[in-house]
Order: structure tokens, then C-alpha cells, then sequence
């Protein structure tokens, strides 16, 4: 079994997409291990970012994740780190394949609804981010 980190950004938080998004991981056979609620601070978004530190998109990608709360999960199944991904669409809506999370309900780069880890070193450090070993079940 694989698993993987899975965000629902503030602005999918804020549209009341937080069901849809859970219902979607979880129809598709994920199994949710661990949830909860977070409201970056600016500092802890640019520690959960740091890898992308000194792109253009950096500053920008830090506000949007601070300015409201998300939903963090840990999603568990075989293969979970790219079934998730492909749930998810492409990074730019414009470019997500209908169907997809991101298709369906992503207005932009940034406000594009949901976070998923890209691979499994990024997985182990986005999931130790936010969870220690007592939250997560399974």
C-alpha cells in the first residue's frame, strides 16, 4: 500500500468543494487514513513550499495557501501517489483532462483546488509535515 499527502486548498475550502473532493478519493478506492483542518501561517506555508523557493510563483503560491484554512489528508491505496495525481488534472486547469478535479472546478494555477505529492520522498515529508505517527489510522 502506498500513500500519499492530499490538500484541498482554501480556495476549493471556501467554495464548499471539501465533500466533493473526499467523495471523489474515496469512490475511487482511496482509503482516508488520516484528516484534518489546518490554517497555514505564511511561515508554515513557505516551509511546507520550500523546495519551490526562488520561482516566480513562490510568493504568490504561499499567500494563496495561507489565506484560509485547509483540509490535510493522507490517502492510502495501491499506486495512491499517481491515481491521485490523475485525479487531480493537470497543475493548470487549461490543461486537466475532463473529468478531473482541477477540470471540473479549478479557476486558475494557483486556485486550482487540491495539492497532491508527486512521489513518493515527497510524500514521507508533506505527510510528516502535518501528521505525527498518533493521527494517522490504518
Amino acid at each position: 500500500m502506498e500513500r500519499t499527502l492530499s490538500i484541498i486548498k482554501p480556495d476549493g475550502v471556501a467554495r464548499g468543494l471539501i465533500g466533493e473532493v473526499v467523495r471523489r478519493f474515496e469512490n475511487a478506492g482511496l482509503k482516508i487514513v488520516a484528516m484534518k483542518m489546518v490554517h497555514m501561517s505564511k511561515k508554515e506555508a513557505e516551509g511546507f513550499y520550500a523546495v519551490h523557493r526562488g520561482r516566480g510563483f513562490y510568493d504568490s503560491l504561499t499567500d494563496s495557501m495561507s489565506s484560509g484554512p485547509c483540509v490535510v489528508m493522507i490517502l492510502e491505496g495501491p499506486g495512491a501517489i499517481a491515481q491521485t495525481r490523475e485525479m487531480m488534472g493537470a497543475t493548470n486547469p487549461k490543461d486537466a483532462a475532463p473529468g478531473t478535479i482541477r477540470a471540473d472546478y479549478a479557476f486558475s494555477i494557483e486556485q486550482n483546488i487540491v495539492h497532491g505529492s508527486d512521489a513518493p520522498e515527497t510524500a514521507a515529508f508533506e505527510i510528516g509535515y502535518f501528521f505525527n505517527a498518533l493521527e494517522i489510522c490504518g
